[in-house]
């Protein structure tokens, strides 16, 4: 419960802060209007559900045409046949769906309500609160494992030194815990206590790592920052926690960075539907000529909208729920194949367009590479150790080998720089059930921690206020106070500590960071340059490692500024990193540089080999330096030994720019390699002319990216090729790059789950996706794209043969077929065989992945074009038209013969569809075979029933199989000899593949 007030105005920090007035919270004071906490993640209510599905149905030209169609029935004028022949299939359609959104939002419901029924102590009240009736101001106990209801300030934890652990992988997707800590004022205060705290905080924001707050308690005031907060959705790892409620319901953290997914549409999807509109123009003309023939007369309009309606068949309505099904079927397939286990399909609507990608984006840490750090080699200035060579690394740290003052002086550079390696880090060490780990944001931090410890120097402790180290082989102890600590962020790229030891009473400032930055805060060197640049030629992530020693004076007037510009509510953090940078970061003595490594990702090699092979241009989209993104594009063959790298970096003139562009226009086969910089001048400037030059290369490496960058740079793939991007990722820097996908691959990794939860499809590791795209892609995209030509052919060849009785009859628009044998068509009597499309194969998946040049005709759309579409237009006229006619001749065209035509001609339709559906298939399986003879079966069994449509007498007759026959094979031998013949002379790239 809080009282709200305009304080000031806050400065908009890069997006991070929002501008507006401040928050008074007092505890148990009435408060303004605050949003409720209650969850809701539902899409619908009962209000909304009708309409928003009926909109998102009717959108699709396919459902719209066919509402107009049943529509029509209404009116006694324009109604042929049954109305339920062109209600029921539609009404079909969009029960299905109704049903499957209603499903999924009671689930959403339930989900909701679980945690909106979760009850909370408030301090204060008697009876436990539901987390949906919290409101800010309100004084609530968490405790272990239990989830922090809404954004709150820690005023007060069971741990004496204030600290608390949270695990915010249902936030940010990372999987370490991360330490937060009560407010020094309120720590020691009794609970009744707590109420007469004041706390002001900045307007709701988007921004999971900033805060800017003061806590107010007496005269005394405080800063608060993002270390004092624990927001929406995290759980609370250790202990428990008192917190006051500063923000509810949608204006939590966790609310305002929930976004709907946007819905993806496929590129087959889109094809398809221009195709339906081709064929409505079709049906208008067709209907506009068979009344023209019959002259205009009498109510011509009339008959236009009748024949309107006996043609709609042409575009059939059970299109979109068969590719639907489809893709339910493809995703069951992914899921549940065993060698990429335990792969999500996230956003089922798209697994087409895995067999349609170009261009692929990929991260590199955690992507490429496994995330998993190992220190590998440090540098002193004279001397660099590796390998074994970390031995004597130890035994300098033991104070053995120091036998002669050459090796005395380097021995104390090694200890130097291995006592602030065990210092400069927010690593922690936990002991659970006997066992310790250690905890940090980062795993480069955990990795020089656990090298440290192999070397003799190991943590032993750690909490807000102390350190303390302990020396391997001996029972002496270092006690270390901390005094300040500057964490680690992308815009300053480096970490500080300081602290003081507290036997010797010295103050020692340690800070470590990206080259880049540190060259220009430690006092001048001739080598450090030289040698980051060999160890990121070795793979290797590179840290700078300084020192600065400080007398009490010195610190005490750094803290009062400090202190002072801790206070400041405007640009408090810019003004901050000022003060530190003018008092602290000055010629600070280089202890040493230490290169990390991060290994490849298993069978990375082979996998970007065979999808470069595939024909899919890669680009590496990285945040390290230009030296470690090129040795790791060579080492993971993402550029093949040899190939000229092309390097542009640090430029900042436009009117160098199209000396470069013209350069690759010309030289064509080379790789670029581009750093942010250069790239946000190319992007600002020349973004069209560096996207079509870029596009064309065969390999793009981008270094020192931001998250946006890759974003844009999907982004603008897509609108300049309009071809397909996949782009994937597995950290929460990825997430941006993914959305911005046409399809989107998240991996599980070491930084969490947050790019997997938020991509279309989630593997385990990078190798997967060479299946997923190869095998998968493929079968997924030319078995729909063939179940929608059969389809679209069953609709289209019953339509031609109406159309054929319709000028035999003398222009009448009279239903051919209609009532059961029409809905029986499209569903009982034809549905099965059609839909088993989707389990056939064209290769086996070892053909596929030993040939990966079958994936480029893909990419090419020739499964489903233009000129497919007509062939089976021209098949469907061919066979539709000596079908009917056939069919008359035989029979007759007198009302007497009118039964046994339909029978002849719609046995024969049907027959032909079956026979049709079996030249099509290349690996026949068991369900194919069943759905084959089921379907036969069915009909047989079903035409004692169709006494309205059949005379049954004509079926014990020799005639109406002699003529069955002939009308069945006459429209089947020719399309037959037609394919034997192409096969012969041109025989398609996949069956040359299989011959082999």
């Amino acid at each position: 419960m809080s009282k709200i007030d305009a304080v000031d105005d806050q400065e908009s920090d890069d997006g991070s802060e929002p501008t507006g007035p401040s928050r008074i919270i007092r505890p148990f004071t009435k408060n303004g209007k605050n949003p409720s906490n209650a969850i809701s993640n539902a899409k619908y209510n009962p209000f909304t559900f009708l309409p928003i599905i009926l909109y998102e149905q009717f959108k699709f030209f396919i459902n719209l045409y066919f509402l107009l169609v049943a529509l029509s029935q209404i009116v006694p004028a324009l109604r042929i046949g049954y109305l339920s022949s062109y209600v029921l299939p539609l009404a079909f359609v969009l029960f299905v769906t109704m049903s499957k959104e209603a499903l999924d939002d009671i689930a959403r419901r339930r989900r909701d309500a679980e945690s909106n029924k979760e009850a909370y102590e408030v301090l204060g009240k008697a009876d436990m609160v539901r987390s949906r009736d919290l409101k800010v101001g309100d004084l609530i106990i968490i405790n272990k494992d239990q989830r922090v209801p809404a954004d709150v300030i820690l005023l007060k934890s069971s741990e004496v030194t204030g600290e608390s652990f949270i695990r915010t992988d249902q936030l940010d997707g990372e999987t370490d815990w991360k330490l937060r800590i009560a407010c020094p004022l309120t720590q020691s205060l009794p609970d009744d206590l707590l109420s007469n705290v004041t706390i002001t905080a900045t307007p709701p924001t988007k921004s999971i790592h900033h805060f800017l707050g003061r806590l107010q308690l007496d005269s005394a005031n405080l800063p608060l920052s993002i270390d004092n907060t624990m927001w929406a959705n995290t759980v609370l790892a250790s202990g428990h926690a008192i917190g006051c409620v500063i923000y509810t319901g949608s204006e939590t953290r966790q609310a305002m960075n929930t976004s709907k997914a946007r819905g993806k549409t496929g590129l087959l999807e889109l094809e398809i539907n221009s195709l339906s509109k081709i064929l409505c123009i079709c049906v208008f003309l067709l209907s506009l000529l068979l009344v023209g023939l019959s002259g205009f007369h009498g109510q011509w309009y009339v008959s236009i909208f009748r024949f309107l309606v006996l043609f709609s068949s042409i575009i059939p309505v059970s299109l979109r729920v068969n590719l639907d099904l489809g893709k339910s079927v493809y995703a069951y397939l992914i899921e549940h194949d065993k060698a990429i286990p335990e792969t999500i399909v996230r956003t089922s609507t798209i697994p087409e367009d895995l067999g349609r990608i170009e261009y692929l984006l990929t991260d590199k840490t955690g992507t490429l590479t496994q995330n998993d750090m190992e220190l590998k080699k440090i540098h002193v200035g004279t001397v660099s150790y590796a390998g074994e060579a970390m031995d004597e690394v130890a035994n300098y740290v033991s104070g053995e080998g120091q036998n002669t003052r050459s090796r005395r002086d380097i021995g104390v550079r090694v200890r130097d720089l291995v006592f602030a390696l065990a210092v400069c880090h927010n690593v922690t060490p936990v002991y659970e059930d006997g066992e310790s780990s250690y905890q940090a944001a980062s795993p480069d931090e955990i990795a020089i921690v656990k090298w440290t410890e192999s070397v003799g120097l190991v943590l032993a402790k750690r909490d807000r206020q102390s350190i303390v180290l302990s020396y391997a082989g001996s029972k002496a102890e270092q006690h270390l106070e901390i005094l300040q600590i500057f964490p680690f962020s992308s815009e300053t790229k480096r970490m500080g500590i300081v602290v003081r030891d507290v036997e010797k009473d010295e103050i020692t400032f340690f800070e470590k960071g990206a080259d880049s930055i540190m060259g220009k805060i430690v006092q001048k060197n001739d080598w450090l340059e030289e040698e980051t640049g060999n160890m990121a030629r070795e793979g290797l992530r590179t840290l700078v490692i300084g020192r600065k020693k400080l007398t009490a004076e010195a610190y005490n007037f750094f803290l009062e500024k400090y202190t002072a510009a801790s206070l400041v509510l405007k640009d408090r953090e810019g003004e901050m990193q000022r003060v530190v940078s003018e008092y602290l970061e000055k010629d600070l003595d280089l202890l040493g540089l230490t290169g990390v490594e991060d290994k490849l990702q298993e069978n990375v090699k082979p996998s970007l080999e065979l999808l470069r092979n595939a024909g899919i241009k890669i680009w590496m989209l990285t945040g390290d330096k230009v030296e470690t993104a090129r040795c790791v594009a060579v080492s993971a063959k993402l550029v093949p030994r040899g190939q000229y790298i092309h390097t542009i970096a640090g430029m900042n003139r436009p009117e160098l720019a199209f000396d470069q562009l013209d350069y690759l226009r010309t030289k064509g086969d080379c790789c670029l390699l581009i750093d942010g910089e250069s790239l946000s001048m190319f992007l600002s400037n020349y973004e069209k002319e560096f996207i079509e030059v870029a596009v064309t290369l065969p390999a793009v490496i981008a270094c020192r990216c931001s998250p946006t960058q890759k974003a844009e740079i999907a982004k603008l793939i897509k609108t300049f090729t309009k071809k397909r991007v996949c782009c994937i990722g597995d950290g929460g820097n990825d997430v941006s790059m993914i959305q911005a996908a046409d399809v989107g691959v998240g991996i599980v990794g070491k930084e969490g789950k947050q790019a997997s939860l938020a991509a279309d499809f989630s593997i385990l590791q990078f190798c997967y996706l060479t299946k997923l795209l190869v095998w998968h892609g493929r079968n997924s995209y030319k078995q729909s794209a063939k179940l929608a030509q059969f389809i679209i052919h069953r609709g289209l060849i019953i339509s031609v043969a109406q159309a054929v009785y319709s000028m035999q009859s003398g222009f009448e628009p009279i239903a051919l077929y209609q009532g059961l044998l029409l809905v029986g068509y499209a569903t009982i009597y034809t549905m099965m065989p059609v839909f088993s499309l989707v389990l056939d194969r064209d290769v086996d998946e070892n053909v596929a992945e030993l040939y990966p040049e079958l994936y480029k005709e893909l990419t090419e759309g020739k499964s489903l074009s233009y000129l497919t579409f007509f062939v089976w237009v021209l098949i469907s006229v061919y066979q539709g038209a000596i079908i009917q006619g056939l069919a008359s001749v035989f029979v007759g065209l007198d009302y007497e013969s009118f039964m046994n035509m339909v029978a002849v001609g719609f046995t024969a339709i049907l027959l032909n569809e079956l026979l049709m559906v079996a030249m099509e298939v290349i690996t026949w399986n068991k369900i194919m075979i069943a759905c084959e003879i089921v379907t036969f079966t069915a009909y047989v069994a079903s035409i004692p029933f169709l006494t309205d449509y059949y005379d049954l007498n004509y079926f014990l007759t020799g005639d109406f199989y002699w003529q069955t026959a002939a009308a069945t094979g006459a429209s089947l031998v020719p399309i037959w000899l037609v394919k034997v013949i192409k096969r012969r002379v041109r025989p398609p790239t996949y069956a040359k593949v299989r011959q082999r």
